[in-house]
């Protein structure tokens, strides 16, 4: 059986073969160096292969599947194996004209494209095209395929590219644009297709519907698949998902099921919910407004529907669509997604930076979250908030395996919480006679309360202690060390230390001490 990439080591054996392939063709295996680090954001290897005189780069990825970048910062996948790549690469040389290429037009039309770029190499690569790609293919084994199904391939593989091929810059974290413009469809198509289809299901068979209602995942994509495709003998499956998703508590999914639901205003659907919100403080909170009357439920679930939810899923912000993604298992599909959205984020989104990060948390992306969570802090003009944002990234780097960059994160946030110091009196200013208090003035009742007192200074020097226990193990010791007098010179300062702390501070002193060898 042929490997998948025998074209590859063919090229690399027969200097001939490469030469021709580096000339008209742009695949140069001397090239094969980016200009900047990049890594795939799944976190799956990467290598370089080749690149051409425009300093793009062509890499194989884990499965055999070649990705280009260009120097311009846009990517693309050009084949699912490097042999299919190179029949692309070579049938079709001048590839980077035909990606907005319209695969439904004319083959008259597509003929003269393809013959006006082949005719522009040869203008500036001599008259040998033909003849260079016919070696090539019959020497490395390619099929000589219609330029019309080359096409076809390329733009299928570019629209394949995400989410399993994102390239990202490795040191910013932000990805490469699209090689190609080429119509996708939204997020919301692609993660309600399962909701779709169970949906389907519940309406034809009923006994389906406990089973899918009974899945956490499946019912809460159900419900936004109901949400946008109503129709009038859904009740029963509604008030299957209602009962099903009541025995998790308040979820966002059972305030939209209960909506749905009061949308068909029976009575009896109105007491059941007037029980529920009865029974529990959080359900009460969560059906706010519920009516006291049953003729008034219709208006009620009409007012909340227009104000929550509708019927137009691209109203719905993309974090909706991801989360669900990140529920079904979708993991690179919510990342990618999520990258997107931060990508786009400026100076207005400080509240959708906040929530970016709790996604990429919840992702176990903790290098997304870490450059969420600074753009983040960077927004805050507040200093308690910059402070605190300076202290969950502080967080996030310790668990990333930065201890340094989290010891330095979190010393900007005791000096921005600490504020400027006081300014020194003027030079010439006469020394006050410290005459004692005024007994005419009434005593001071109070004092003010700095944020060291208060639970942000528990939490930042336990900050300081963890660093401190997690830098030791990875040789930084002077991080440990500076940590460690951090954290345990904040432990005396406060007032009512809790043993959590101190227990702490005796592991962040155990880690800087090397365990002793065993005896032989």
């Amino acid at each position: 059986m042929t490997r998948p990439d025998h074209a590859l080591a063919v090229l690399r054996r027969n200097s001939d073969l490469a030469g021709l392939a580096a000339g008209s063709f742009g695949f140069d295996l001397e090239r094969a160096e980016h200009g900047e680090e990049v890594r795939l954001a799944s976190g799956a290897p990467l290598r370089a292969v080749a690149g051409d005189d425009t300093g793009g780069t062509y890499f194989v990825c884990a499965d055999g599947a070649l990705l280009y970048a260009s120097s311009e910062g846009e990517a693309g996948l050009i084949g699912a194996g490097t042999d299919e790549a190179l029949e692309i690469l070579f049938g079709l040389p001048g590839w980077h004209d035909y990606t907005d290429l319209d695969p439904a037009a004319g083959d008259d039309e597509l003929e003269a494209v393809f013959d006006r770029t082949e005719d522009g190499i040869r203008d500036s690569c001599g008259p040998g095209l033909d003849a260079d790609r016919s070696t090539l293919l019959n020497g490395l084994g390619l099929r000589r395929l219609p330029r019309r199904e080359l096409l076809r391939r390329l733009q299928e593989s570019l629209l394949r590219t995400e989410p399993e091929f994102l390239l990202l810059n490795a040191y910013e974290g932000c990805a490469y644009e699209p090689l190609d413009r080429l119509p996708r469809p939204p997020l919301w198509q692609t993660v309600l297709a399962p909701g779709r289809a169970d949906l389907a299901r519940m309406r034809a068979d009923h006994d389906h519907r406990d089973a899918i209602a009974g899945d956490p995942v499946r019912r809460a994509t159900v419900l936004r698949a109901a949400q946008y495709d109503r129709q009038p003998g859904d009740l029963p499956l509604l008030r299957t998902l209602l009962r099903h998703e009541a025995l998790l508590g308040p979820t966002e999914e059972l305030c939209l099921a209960a909506v749905l639901v009061a949308l068909h205003g029976e009575p009896e659907d109105h007491a059941w919910l007037r029980s529920l919100r009865e029974s529990d403080p959080d359900f009460h909170f969560l059906l706010g407004g519920f009516p006291a009357s049953a003729p008034a439920l219709t208006q009620w679930a009409a007012e909340f529907d227009e104000s929550d939810y509708g019927q137009d899923p691209d109203e719905e912000h993309e974090l909706t669509w991801t989360a669900l993604a990140r529920r079904q298992g979708r993991t690179e599909l919510a990342r990618a997604a999520l990258i997107r959205v931060l990508d786009g984020t400026g100076p207005r989104d400080e509240a959708l930076l906040g929530c970016l990060v709790r996604e990429f948390e919840a992702l176990g992306d903790l290098g997304q979250a870490i450059r969420a969570r600074r753009l983040h802090a960077s927004l805050q003009d507040d200093a308690g908030k910059r402070g605190a944002a300076l202290v969950d990234l502080a967080s996030l780097q310790r668990c990333h395996g930065e201890a340094e960059a989290a010891r330095q994160s979190l010393q900007r946030a005791v000096t921005v919480l600490d504020g400027p110091p006081p300014p020194p009196p003027p030079a010439d200013r006469q020394p006050e006679l410290d005459l004692g208090p005024d007994p005419a003035l009434p005593e001071p009742s109070c004092r003010t309360v700095t944020w060291r007192e208060l639970g942000l200074g528990a939490r930042v020097t336990e900050e300081y202690l963890l660093i401190a226990q997690a830098a030791a193990p990875l040789g930084l010791h002077e991080t440990a060390r500076s940590a460690l007098g951090s954290g345990k010179a904040m432990l005396d300062a406060l007032a009512h230390p809790t043993e959590n702390l101190r227990r702490a501070a005796e592991a962040a002193e155990a880690a800087q001490t090397p365990a002793a060898p065993r005896p032989a």
